[in-house]
């Protein structure tokens, strides 16, 4: 899977991080969907005051994505930064997001944690979700 620009990705990730809305935790999360038909979504993280109610940025790209009739995703890119631009950390996706993976991509699925296009880490779905939950066994 490592023949999609991944400089691309992450730079769309990076972008997108930038319309964020956390008034609450001032923590700026960007997301890019790479799809197997080569289209890109984005998703940024939405909080509110409810805090159960909010978006994570992954699920926002994929729900973008799915609501545009795509189902075969490669690869997402995944880009944080606190309110004061300072990450010390690699922002890597929720359990709650990890779980809505499993149901929409495959076990070789890459998770690309950015803070740069130059400084990133790339793993597989089954790196970050062993032993998934998934009903009747099927996934992606």
């Amino acid at each position: 899977m490592s023949d999609y620009n991944k400089e691309m990705l992450i730079n769309e990730a990076l972008r997108v991080r930038e319309n964020a809305y956390a008034p609450y935790s001032s923590f700026y999360v960007g997301a890019a969907l790479l799809t197997e038909s080569g289209r890109v979504f984005t998703g940024a993280n939405i909080e509110n005051s409810s805090f159960p109610v909010g978006f994570c940025a992954e699920r926002s790209a994929f729900a973008s994505a799915l609501s545009s009739g795509e189902r075969k995703f490669t690869a997402i890119c995944i880009t944080g930064r606190a309110k004061n631009n300072g990450l010390t950390d690699y922002c890597m996706p929720c359990g709650m997001c990890r779980q809505f993976m499993t149901e929409f991509c495959g076990q070789d699925f890459e998770i690309i944690t950015a803070k740069a296009p130059d400084d990133y880490k790339v793993y597989k779905l089954s790196q970050l979700m062993p032993g998934a939950f998934m009903l009747f066994g099927f996934m992606g």
